[in-house]
């Protein structure tokens, strides 16, 4: 039995207060799949109020001139920082509550207050770079939660597992010459934002500490299951990370309007499973879920109510491997990524 049971999530309604311009496709709808599978599980989760990030946590990832240019944003009314990112009046004051949400519970996690959480926040993080807001995102939440845990927290070395169907460009290139971050991607590609490639494994110091496996469309379960058992769980063991933040995108579900990928609950049950696994085997069950993507209402909640229900559960029954058939999508995945990190990750490719 797992001897700290509670697991803790973030939302609150005032996510719900950035708002864009009519059919965007990141809206405010989407907290109500969300807030939905949180509330269907009553007491068994225990809530937490977010709180406004401060100034220097998000200045360990972002410069000043890209939270003046939110703010300012902001205070002006509805605009757009780039064709696909949008402010209102409220998007700095919110975004502000979404990375100090993310930032409150990892420390809690990293402190020992509880094991596992969700923060279920809103607008999501992973494509904003050091400099600029993008593809939907304002402030990079994973990002500024895992500098926090390592310095307010005295952790390590942070493994952040990005499975959102987009390629997380601004967490890569804030973490790409820091070896104490381990950045793994899983995303379709070619596609937006056109990072990604297998050949991006970080730059300097931190060489070898981005692991990209880009994926063509039309990946599903297996896919992801088997990239997951045969590339981070040996890439996991020869890191040995203190603390795990997976930046949750739920938009490789099948039923996605902006992606072609074919994931299901199931897939996200999964996925939740081998993630907790490895943090309970390698970090002391110390596991963070952040929030990214995912535009179709049924295919938030069924990722939500497939992630709560296995970071919730006693025990972690992990997926049979899928076999490597040669000349199957998997194989081609795992021999393209072997031969960029084999040498350097004993087992990749192995059960």
């Amino acid at each position: 039995m797992d001897a700290t049971p509670t697991v803790e999530v973030v939302t609150d309604p005032r996510y719900r207060d950035h708002r864009g311009p009519d059919g965007h496709p990141e809206r405010p709808e989407r907290m109500d799949a969300v807030v939905g599978a949180i509330e269907a599980r009553g007491s068994r989760l225990v809530h937490r109020a977010p709180r406004p990030a401060e100034p220097e946590e998000l200045l360990a990832v972002h410069d000043r001139a890209h939270l003046e240019t939110v703010r300012q944003a902001s205070r002006a009314g509805r605009g757009r920082l780039d064709p696909d990112t949008f402010v209102s009046p409220e998007s700095h004051d919110v975004a502000l509550l979404a990375a100090g949400g993310s930032i409150e519970l990892a420390l809690r996690i990293a402190r020992g207050d509880t094991r596992r959480g969700f923060a279920a926040v809103r607008p999501p993080g992973h494509h904003a770079e050091g400099d600029r807001a993008m593809g939907f995102c304002l402030f990079n939440n994973a990002a500024i939660a895992a500098r926090a845990v390592q310095r307010q927290a005295g952790v390590e070395r942070v493994a952040l597992v990005d499975v959102d169907v987009h390629h997380g460009n601004g967490t890569q290139h804030i973490f790409e010459s820091d070896p104490s971050v381990l950045y793994v991607s899983t995303h379709q590609y070619p596609y937006y934002p056109g990072t990604g490639a297998a050949g991006e494994i970080g730059v300097g110091r931190g060489e070898g500490a981005t692991l990209n496996v880009p994926m063509p469309a039309g990946c599903g379960d297996a896919e992801y299951v088997g990239v997951l058992q045969r590339v981070l769980a040996p890439a996991a063991r020869a890191f040995r990370p203190d603390f795990w933040i997976i930046s949750c995108g739920f938009d490789a579900h099948e039923d996605d309007p902006l992606a072609a990928m074919r994931v299901t609950g199931a897939g996200y049950a999964a996925i939740t499973a081998i993630v907790r696994a490895l943090a309970d085997e390698l970090s002391q069950g110390r596991l963070l879920f952040v929030l990214e993507g995912g535009y179709s209402l049924v295919g938030l909640r069924e990722g939500m109510d497939a992630a709560l229900d296995g970071l919730l559960a006693d025990d972690v029954a992990l997926p049979d491997g899928a076999d490597l058939v040669p000349g199957s999508v998997l194989h081609d995945l795992i021999d393209r990524t072997a031969a960029v990190h084999g040498r350097q990750i004993p087992g990749l490719g192995s059960l």
